[in-house]
């Protein structure tokens, strides 16, 4: 490689590549890692291995997956780029081939015909199967020990069109609720909806149009519903046709959430309306009654991203919080209501997944205990645990300038309460620069760690990770 990475926040610090893939035998531990935690942590982020062609973008990096394996008190590591066509391409050539957001005015040539995904934002583990995730390609299987990459996965040749980064598991039926955006190619309102049952087959996918095309990086699942939220951080090929944004802010086109039963064809979805604003994660939903409640970490404006000109569409102080939504499905309304649940700058919402979709009183989520940190720095300093019934919030600072990672909650055991189990997530720190695996109590979060496993190297800031126990 002869070419540098450029000065920009997004590839700085430990957002940085890890041009690295290394194996930790045997880490060493700080505390006592919990008796009867038995499994592997995965977290996937971006990891660019060449410098990008034209424009850049933290979203825009090839996926590497780290994987922690737990047993018997000890811990070892792993990380592997997940070795996607792109990937390949790219090694052979000795240099990026393909535009961000395979914006084709950046594209090489020799590659426009080829597959370039990044498979860099969730891993998932869903009916024995491993699964790197983006929203804009087919999901990417590895083998769970080895992290060796096995290939896509388009569910034995019947995925008709790109799937998300974000699907949901029902904990009673076992079922993957899935879509995609952008169905029939770039920049179309098509979206899919897809059901896989427990077993990894895919048995239902429908397509229907959105009122316009958009990013949605997640959507929304109760035991008897989908909600489908389309926020205007619009797509459009022909502004990236004349060297523009390909996604951009316009808060013009308003908020839409599209609710449909389970149950019922696309042709039912009602949509309701509200002022621009963003989602990237919900925490969870659930139906009760006629009515359909979601809490979500919303923003007043789309961070990240640019307006239809270029333009910064936002700036530093523009915090996502946690709130609720609720939809009256009996009402004649297509407005819905919005509370303030608090009032603390945080991202990166999880809960314990066997309420997924649920009444529930827990979720945790990764905060920051100011709102702005140094310029272009998005990494989140706080561990947060949400008691949503008593109203309450536990939470701990990390010491020295350390930054947490997307949390991840493991039950206790099969029988423990909601809540009752620990929380991974991986702890950049700057001073030695180099990142730790913490394990925190979820029901004494204040507390802080109950165990560290020292990293000799750093995990480059993420996006998201699953828990995969034992057989």
């Amino acid at each position: 490689m002869t070419a540098t990475f450029p000065d920009v926040s997004h590839l700085r610090g430990n957002f940085a590549p890890l041009l690295l893939e290394a194996d930790a035998h045997d880490l060493v531990i700080e505390g006592e890692v919990p008796a009867g935690l038995s499994g592997s942590l995965y977290r996937n982020g971006p990891n660019p291995q060449y410098p990008p062609r034209g424009q850049s973008h933290w979203f825009g990096g090839e996926g590497m997956v780290h994987a922690f394996h737990i047993r018997d008190g000890r811990v070892s590591y792993r990380n592997r780029w997940v070795m996607t066509d792109k990937i390949r391409l790219e090694r052979e050539a000795g240099r990026a081939l393909f535009g961000i957001f395979n914006n084709p005015m950046d594209t090489d040539p020799s590659v426009q015909d080829k597959d370039p995904s990044l498979a860099n934002t969730h891993i998932v583990w869903h009916a024995g199967k491993l699964l790197a995730l983006e929203e804009g390609h087919a999901p990417v299987t590895m083998a769970p020990r080895s992290l060796e990459t096995e290939g896509p996965w388009d569910f034995g040749g019947v995925l008709k069109a790109n799937f998300t980064a974000h699907p949901k598991v029902d904990p009673e039926t076992g079922e993957m609720l899935a879509f995609a955006y952008m169905a029939a190619g770039p920049a179309s309102p098509d979206m899919a909806y897809y059901v896989i049952d427990r077993d990894g087959k895919l048995v239902r996918q429908d397509i229907f149009q959105a009122p316009y095309s958009a990013m949605v990086h997640d959507f929304l699942a109760t035991d008897r519903h989908v909600l489908f939220p389309v926020f205007p951080l619009t797509a459009s090929l022909e502004r990236a046709m004349q060297g523009r944004p390909f996604f951009a802010w316009e808060p013009e086109k308003g908020s839409h959430i599209g609710i449909m039963a389970r149950n019922a064809g696309v042709d039912s979805i009602r949509w309701f309306q509200a002022p621009a604003c963003y989602v990237f994660h919900p925490l969870n939903a659930w139906s009760e009654g006629d009515r359909v409640i979601a809490d979500v970490m919303k923003y007043d404006v789309a961070p990240l991203f640019p307006a239809p000109d270029g333009t910064p569409a936002s700036g530093r102080d523009n915090p996502t919080r946690l709130v609720r939504w609720t939809f009256d499905l009996a009402g004649n309304s297509d407005s819905f209501k919005e509370e303030a649940l608090d009032d603390q700058y945080a991202e990166f919402p999880r809960l314990d997944e066997r309420r997924a979709g649920l009444s529930y009183r827990y979720g945790f989520a990764a905060g920051r205990s100011a709102i702005t940190g140094p310029d272009g720095d998005n990494s989140f300093d706080t561990l947060l645990r949400y008691d949503l019934t008593g109203g309450s919030k536990d939470s701990f600072v990390m010491p020295e300038d350390q930054k947490l990672s997307e949390p991840v909650f493991v039950p206790r055991d099969a029988d423990a309460g909601e809540g009752e189990g620990w929380l991974l997530a991986t702890a950049y720190r700057p001073r030695e620069n180099r990142s730790d695996l913490v394990i925190f109590d979820a029901q004494a979060v204040g507390d802080g760690p109950v165990a560290r496993a020292h990293l000799p190297v750093r995990v480059p800031y993420g996006f998201h990770g699953c828990w995969r126990p034992d057989e």
